[in-house]
């Protein structure tokens, strides 16, 4: 039996084991990744977080991501801001702000004096053929059919895909039976995040997301960020928006269209460990 050491973090509530992949080898079967995330038999996460060296002289490092389901995704935003403490405080790197390769494209984070980390996450696209997202339209708004039921929701990809919703109120808001729903929908070929908005007023959303492969996390990093560029584009919000999520709150800024979307949150290691690897 192998083991492998790890750290366990959380952004808001949004839970990561995190691994060394620089220093150790780390090579998991979807069985053992869907183990290690489970609460009761494994560590327990909503994500597992791996770091690699870089493959191109202009990043740092590379940034994997598997969800609890053991699927791997394109892109983490919670997990960014622990991906930079995590890289600082094994003494993978002095740098405060480092670039990092992703499934999803590449993102800076950088870490603040007091502890709080900003991640520049990229420009946001909402093309439907970029989420992707099966449509001959490029509304800003479209309908979905879910069985019967017809849900206005706006495509967004942040790295990874979304499809968020303006209600009403946030805690009456059917995230844990809807989501699964909009998740598994034919029209996204690779999934979808679900996202449920309310508007407090120009400069604060509350927010729930049901996350492909995880369910309902506590906070999700890129849902804000599709959630704040969606209000808006729609007219609803400010520049800059405090997001609330059960797990606390972020910070979204986004000056427009062609300009990358910046969070700022915090990132808090929990405990160090060694798991025993079961056999495949």
């Amino acid at each position: 039996m192998t083991a492998l050491r790890f750290t366990k973090m959380h952004g808001l509530g949004n839970d990561f084991v995190v691994f060394d992949g620089i220093r150790q080898r780390v090579d998991l079967s979807r069985a053992q990744l869907r183990l290690l995330a489970d609460r009761r038999f494994g560590v327990g996460c909503d994500q597992v977080l791996v770091v690699e060296r870089a493959t191109r002289p202009d990043v740092d490092f590379v940034y994997r991501i598997y969800n609890a389901d053991g699927s791997e995704v394109e892109q983490c935003g919670n997990g960014a801001r622990c991906f930079v403490k995590f890289v600082r405080d094994q003494g993978l790197t002095t740098k405060r702000e480092i670039r990092v390769e992703t499934a999803g494209g590449s993102i800076t984070p950088a870490l603040a004096d007091d502890g709080r980390v900003t991640v520049d996450m990229g420009v946001p696209r909402f093309a439907p053929a970029d989420v992707p997202f099966v449509s001959d339209s490029d509304a800003l708004v479209l309908p979905l059919d879910l069985g019967g039921e017809t849900v206005d929701i706006t495509v967004v990809s942040m790295g990874n895909p979304h499809a968020v919703q303006v209600v009403d109120n946030v805690d009456r808001a059917p995230v844990t039976t809807q989501g699964p729903r909009l998740e598994q929908h034919p029209r996204f070929p690779r999934r979808v995040n679900a996202g449920y908005m309310q508007v407090v007023d120009r400069a604060t959303i509350r927010l729930r997301v049901w996350e492909r492969g995880a369910g309902e996390t506590l906070a999700c990093g890129t849902g804000a960020c599709a959630a704040v560029v969606t209000g808006i584009r729609r007219g609803l919000l400010d520049p800059v928006v405090r997001v609330e999520t059960r797990g606390g709150a972020l910070t979204i800024a986004w000056r427009g269209p062609g300009t990358p979307v910046e969070m700022t949150g915090p990132a808090v290691t929990v405990f160090e460990g060694v798991w025993e690897i079961p056999a495949a």
